[in-house]
Parts: C-alpha cells; sequence; structure tokens
C-alpha cells in the first residue's frame, strides 16, 4: 500500500496498490463521520460497511467503484476533515478518488460515453471557440428543447438530456476587451493581470466587463495575458492526469512573468481559482507553478484587500443598491479558506447578506452527466430549500455553473456580486449596453 497523490509515482497507477489504499482511507473515514453529510460518497460507503459489520476489508471492487463515482470534487473535505496533510494518516479522500478515476482512465475501462463525455466536456476552448462563433445555431442546439439532439447526446455521450447548460456568448470578452477604448486610469494603484476562465470568455463575458470597469474605478489596471487556456479542471477531474499537466504547464508558462513581476492574477471563478492555487503546485511540483498559485487571488479577495491594505475601496455608491442578498457561497470558494470575501465586498454597499453555502450539485461537469443528474437534483434540494427560507431580494453568486443550476431550480436570476457592485457604482453592463 503507498500513500501517494503524485502520479510521476511508480505505483500511481497500479490498481492493486490503488485498492489497498482506498481500504484504509475508508477505514479511517468510517471511524471518524464527519464528512457524513457532505456528498453522497460518505452515506453510501458508510451504509457498505455497515451491512458488513464493520468491516471495511469486505467492500467488493463494485461497491468502492460506487463511491468513487458519487464524489463530485467538492473539495469540502478540506474544511472538515481533520486527517488531512500534514496530519500522520495522510488523508486525502478528494485527490484519492482522482487518482482512482486516473486509474480507471489508465487501464481503459471507462465506457464509450464515458470517454465521449470527457472529450466534450473538457475541450472547452475549442468548443467554446466554435459555439461563440457560430452561438445562434449553438445555443438553439444545446436547448433543452432541442429534445431530439440532447437525447442524441444523452444516449450518445451520457450528457443528460434534461438539464441547462449555460448559452454560449455572441463575443468573446478578450475581443471585447483587446477593442475597447482603454481609459486612462487616475491614481492608479495597482497592476493586475485578468484570467478570464472559460465561462467568462465564451459564456458570460458581461461579468468580466464589470469587473474591469469595477477594478479601474478603484484605481486598477487591468490587462489580459497572452496564451492563457482552461485552467484544465475538467480533464484532472476526469481522471487524464497527463492532459491537465500539459494545459497547466501552458498556463503557468504564460503566467510566471507576470506573478514575479508582481502583478496579481485575479479569477473570477471560484473552481479555476482553486485549481492554479491547488492543484498546479501539487501537480506540477515546481517552483513557477507555486509562483503562480501565490499570485492569484478571487476577485472579490483581492477588493477586500486592496480595501483593507491599500487605501480603501471607493464607496461612492450612485446606482443600483440592493436592500437585501442571498449569497451562494459556492463549494470550491470555501476550500480556497480565504473567508467569504464576497460577502464581505456586499456588505460594504450597506447591503444586508443572507449566505447559503450548500451544494448545487453541478461541480465541475459531474452534475452534466445523465448517471448522475438524479442524484445531482437531489443534492441541490437542500441549496434551493436554504434560498426558498431566506428573505433576499437579489440571488448572488460567484460560480456561474452553480448559478445556473440555481436558475434552473428557482427560475430567479442570480448575479456575480462582481456585478451588484458594478450595478451600485453605476457602471454595470447592462446599463453600457
Amino acid at each position: 500500500m503507498t500513500i501517494t497523490y503524485d502520479p510521476s509515482h511508480a505505483l500511481y497507477f497500479d490498481e492493486a496498490d490503488l485498492r489497498s489504499e482506498l481500504t484504509r482511507v475508508f477505514d479511517l473515514c468510517h471511524g471518524c463521520r464527519l464528512c457524513l453529510h457532505l456528498c453522497p460518497s460518505f452515506p453510501t460507503l458508510f451504509n457498505f460497511i455497515d451491512a458488513r459489520d464493520g468491516d471495511v476489508h469486505g467492500l467488493t471492487d463494485q461497491e468502492q467503484d460506487r463511491v468513487i463515482d458519487e464524489c463530485y470534487q467538492c473539495k469540502l473535505c478540506y474544511n472538515k476533515c481533520p486527517y488531512v496533510p500534514p496530519h500522520e494518516w495522510e488523508l486525502d479522500f478528494p485527490r484519492l478518488m482522482m487518482r482512482a478515476n486516473a486509474v480507471k482512465k489508465m487501464q481503459k475501462r471507462q465506457s464509450t460515453r464515458e470517454r465521449l463525455a470527457d472529450q466534450l466536456l473538457s475541450r472547452t476552448d475549442l468548443l467554446g471557440n466554435v459555439s461563440v462563433r457560430f452561438s445562434g445555431l449553438a445555443n438553439r442546439a444545446l436547448s433543452k428543447n432541442s429534445v431530439l439532439l440532447r437525447k442524441s447526446m444523452d444516449a450518445a455521450m451520457g450528457i443528460a438530456a434534461q438539464r441547462v447548460l449555460p448559452p454560449y456568448a455572441r463575443q468573446r470578452f478578450s475581443a471585447w476587451f483587446k477593442s475597447r477604448m482603454k481609459p486612462f486610469i487616475e491614481n492608479c494603484r495597482n497592476k493586475v493581470v485578468l484570467y478570464p476562465t472559460c465561462f467568462i470568455e465564451y459564456q458570460e463575458p458581461a461579468i468580466g466587463k464589470d469587473l474591469v470597469a469595477v477594478y479601474e474605478k478603484n484605481g486598477i489596471e487591468c490587462s489580459l495575458p497572452e496564451g492563457v487556456k482552461c485552467c484544465g479542471a475538467p480533464w484532472l477531474h476526469s481522471g487524464d492526469v497527463l492532459k491537465f499537466k500539459k494545459v497547466a504547464e501552458k498556463n503557468v508558462t504564460a503566467l510566471v512573468s507576470q506573478a514575479r513581476q508582481g502583478h496579481p492574477i485575479i479569477v473570477s471563478q471560484p473552481t479555476c481559482a482553486y485549481v492554479i492555487k491547488r492543484d498546479y503546485p501539487l501537480y506540477l511540483r515546481t517552483r513557477e507553478s507555486r509562483d503562480v498559485a501565490a499570485a492569484t487571488f478571487d476577485a472579490a479577495e483581492f477588493l477586500m484587500d486592496t480595501h483593507k491594505k491599500r487605501g480603501g475601496l471607493d464607496l461612492n455608491f450612485v446606482g443600483d443598491v440592493p436592500e437585501s442578498v442571498t449569497y451562494h457561497a459556492p463549494c470550491h470558494l470555501q476550500a480556497q479558506n480565504v473567508g467569504f470575501k464576497s460577502r464581505d465586498l456586499l456588505k460594504l454597499l450597506g447591503i444586508k447578506v443572507t449566505v447559503v453555502s450548500k451544494c448545487s450539485g453541478i461541480d465541475g461537469t459531474w452534475g452534466y452527466r445523465s448517471d448522475n443528474y438524479e442524484l445531482s437534483k437531489k443534492v441541490a434540494l437542500g441549496l434551493v430549500q436554504a434560498i426558498e427560507r431566506s428573505d433576499g431580494k437579489v440571488l448572488s453568486g460567484d460560480c456561474h455553473l452553480a448559478n445556473t443550476a440555481i436558475t434552473e431550480e428557482t427560475d430567479r436570476k442570480v448575479y456575480h456580486p462582481i456585478q451588484i457592485v458594478a450595478r451600485a457604482y453605476g457602471l454595470s453592463e447592462e446599463k453600457r449596453q
């Protein structure tokens, strides 16, 4: 048995070694159970073991695999588990599940549907480029109303026909940024690099436009790096460690010079920020990846850092400020352990903020898959109920995928916190159009 989460280790892809490590970790989890309510994996695991009177060694490979399949990489184990590294037990449940997916992929034990889904969901830049260019056609094709195509995608690739998919924009964020008239920033206090992420680049550039407006309003000059791609999270979570590392290396190469010049890297989507901060250093194990990670900030995190350490933010809000907001704290933002910076930012506007920290059940691409659809809806039920109990006039959340799921469940629009701040300044993209 080898305790390893390093893909370069000689036994990382050895299935017998993996099964022994799964048994060790499952035994520790069964004895603790603090994670019981985090995700479906743990109730399933505990029920399997309890049915054998606590004999974790009696679990079959199929039962272990079900536990693996039900892990959607929310990362909240890191907030809850008392045994994560550097504890002597070295219990890292999320990375062990990713190792199991990597072994499955390496041994080619995936079904054709799984392989096709991985290819579709992981090639975000290719799909984004094509879909933006033909956004009208792409959005009609991917709509739930396109019954025949969506059912065909479900049958062939396992992409749930019932799931609402985020639509594509007509113009990429980077195209807008490069073509805009760059304003003169009076009293420039800092220069930052924007890592736009696939969601802002191809699907919701309005968030990026509002982010630029808010940053420039506060004397922060924004630039876009050349050569960055998708952060690689879909490859990593599907088990394709080698493709993930190639993508990560390219992004680190594109960003490291900016990081070393002291320019903060701003990422407005929690999953992407988490991957750059935590996964790049762990999987690449280079000084360059550590330098990039150290320079990376969530968008609200950097604004609150500016407010506290760099002379404060402009608090002259002349636009629309909602009385109350229900704010969804995404799992991958909670896992960064930076605090609820978006909540704190909204409070600067004088807003009453109710925080909801339940999972949306999407978690990257996990909730898109038809095999997980019903379980994903069950996970999201707690979030929906928490939103219904709250009294916020406006819904807000940092994660575009989670926001899309919330809209699907509640029929209410969800705004990124930066968009609410832009509205409060009178700068929002909606008013500039």
